[in-house]
């Protein structure tokens, strides 16, 4: 007897009936809201976009899912029974979005930032607040240096540098910030008892204040020693906070920038100082810290603001 051989045909591979898993979202929403408009809402999408993803999943799964009546969306027995299941992707879906959370939180690492003490004020701490604000879990270890700290060497992420020259650094990101113009300045006391300069030849006869320490090379300080006598100084400033506290106290004419004419009305503005004097704001950032997820949106983040408080200022 022969017995002819019985060929099955099956497939090895299982094709999902789904071709996009947020469908199960949209079937979610109908079912608890009773209704593709009241879902729509929910969902934030056009109601007529809803009916057409419970279309097509009814479609794909050659289901009735629901019953169209004057009332709504009733669920179907078939509805119902996959509802738990949708239910469980649901739930996959928020335990895979919070572990991905967790893990992006714990890879997060400190921001650090270095920048001249005086950079260290209150715009700064209000670009930061705001940042921690719309981002989230974050962390900066701040770093104020008179000193260049070297990025490079990935001793700080971010730096927020004032300088005279040019940064051309290829092992680093740079972006320009906005260009500093400076001028001399006096207190209301110290104009109380003398008249002012107001231009280059009106400079003799006047106390003026200069600075020491790693400013004592800056331009505008080399600008100001060629055109005075050492009997004319002062007092002799380590940075431009204690300049600044220097011709409050009515001590003498000195350097600060322009900006503070507008914003500080203790001053008396006497004379600018020629343009190509000026200090160029420069962010610069480690391109191995760049990569990190934090750090790249601080830096679009920071940089716009700063720059606008740089130039409102």
């Amino acid at each position: 007897m022969l017995v002819s051989a019985l060929t099955l045909c099956c497939s090895t591979k299982m094709k999902s009936v789904f071709q996009n898993l947020s469908d199960v979202r949209v079937f979610l929403a109908v079912m608890r809201a009773g209704s593709t408009l009241a879902a729509s809402k929910t969902l934030g999408m056009a109601q007529p976009t809803v009916a057409r993803r419970i279309e097509a999943l009814e479609h794909v799964l050659k289901l009735v899912l629901f019953d169209r009546n004057t009332q709504g969306f009733t669920p179907t027995q078939d509805a119902l029974m996959l509802l738990p299941s949708a239910e469980a992707v649901e739930k996959a879906a928020k335990e895979l979005d919070a572990t991905a959370a967790r893990l992006a939180s714990s890879q997060s690492r400190t921001i650090r930032i270095t920048a001249v003490t005086d950079a260290f004020n209150p715009h700064l701490s209000a670009i930061l607040k705001g940042f921690v604000e719309s981002y989230g879990s974050v962390n900066f270890e701040l770093i104020p240096s008179d000193e260049a700290i070297d990025i490079s060497a990935g001793d700080v992420d971010i730096a927020l540098r004032w300088t005279n020259k040019e940064i051309e650094d290829p092992s680093l990101i740079c972006r320009n910030l906005a260009t500093i113009s400076h001028s001399l300045f006096a207190s209301k006391s110290y104009t109380a008892k003398s008249d002012l300069p107001h231009s280059v030849s009106e400079m003799d006869g006047y106390k003026y204040l200069v600075f020491g320490g790693n400013l004592a090379v800056h331009p505008v300080n080399k600008w100001l020693l060629q055109r005075i006598n050492p009997d004319q100084i002062a007092m002799t400033c380590q940075d431009f906070k204690a300049m600044k506290t220097a011709i409050q106290m009515g001590a003498g004419i000195g350097v600060l920038p322009t900006r503070f004419m507008k914003s500080d009305d203790t001053l008396v503005h006497c004379i600018e100082l020629p343009d190509d004097l000026g200090s160029t704001v420069w962010l610069l950032v480690n391109p191995s810290a760049y990569r990190r997820p934090e750090v790249k949106a601080f830096t679009a983040y920071l940089a716009p603001r700063y720059s606008a408080h740089l130039r409102k200022n």
